[in-house]
């Protein structure tokens, strides 16, 4: 089960609206558009089969460095996707090594992750309800929002949405399609999502409030890249929203992070081996 997938990530932007996306060079306002060969609904509907499939058929594991910032600090970590879901070690603060006790409560927390069923098993039900409601909601996109297309540039072109009128939603989180507009940006050699910017441009109310709200002004950013040939995974994400109905637990209400230096792991990697090479190198292993 790999956590965080982008599905997931792309259903919680989605979710609050998308603003123009960040220009990857210069544009002029008389710029010819391209004449794609399939409309901008058929190419956002690819786009979405191409994620959702992906999410189901790519079982690859990585091992990367995120770098976070969080309440004011900087964390970096060393993070392993395995089968049994992700693994995580805190190496730095603010760009200092840890203290040899903080490595210790690390250590600590790690093996109690490894060794605890019950933590095992809440961590994976969590994953998978995530995994079943991202994957719902971005397969209705097509049906939610109109699509158009914008300017395209090198290798990328933009896909414009706007609230379809005649979609009616069936949960709160589907719900919030009507509060959308924006656009994406997509890879046009393989049809894959590149980036999506946004931000929630009105509140948004459930049950009047009772239930829940987004605050208007919400914003996000995600970016994806190849990391090796038919390989992609998340290397940037932001989000600061503001609310009652954050739908997922996987994902953050703040969350401002770059993900770097990937590399594959075995594909029936354990949470135990994860831990193994998650364990600092001792003195003696880092002498020459």
């Amino acid at each position: 089960m790999r956590t965080l997938p982008l599905a997931t990530v792309l259903a919680f932007c989605v979710m609050f609206a998308a603003k123009p996306a960040l220009s990857t060079g210069p544009t002029h306002r008389n710029s010819k558009r391209a004449a794609p060969r399939m409309s901008a609904d058929q190419l956002l509907r690819t786009v979405v089969d191409n994620e959702l499939r992906a999410d189901k058929e790519d079982q690859s594991h990585w091992m990367y460095k995120s770098i976070k910032h969080k309440s004011g600090r900087v964390e970096t970590t060393e993070v392993i996707e395995t089968k049994d879901g992700e693994l995580h070690r805190l190496t730095a603060i603010d760009g200092n090594a840890l203290s040899p006790q903080q490595q210790k409560t690390e250590t600590e927390r790690i093996q109690k992750v490894v060794t605890d069923p019950d933590e095992l098993r809440k961590r994976q039900k969590d994953q998978k309800n995530d995994s079943d409601q991202s994957e719902h909601m971005l397969s209705v996109l097509p049906q939610a929002m109109i699509a158009s297309y914008g300017r395209r540039r090198k290798g990328l072109i933009e896909i414009n949405l706007k609230p379809n009128p005649q979609y009616h939603p069936t949960s709160h989180e589907t719900e919030v399609f009507h509060a959308m507009a924006g656009q994406m940006l997509v890879n046009t050699k393989e049809n894959r999502l590149a980036q999506i910017d946004g931000r929630l441009i009105k509140e948004v109310k459930f049950g009047g409030g009772l239930l829940g709200y987004l605050k208007e002004g919400g914003e996000f950013h995600v970016t994806q890249s190849e990391v090796q040939r038919g390989h992609w995974e998340i290397t940037a994400l932001h989000i600061n929203m503001q609310g009652k109905a954050l739908f997922f637990k996987s994902i953050g209400a703040q969350e401002n992070e770059t993900r770097s230096s990937f590399r594959r792991v075995p594909d029936d990697l354990t949470l135990a081996q994860a831990a193994e090479k998650l364990e600092p190198r001792t003195e003696a292993a880092e002498r020459p």
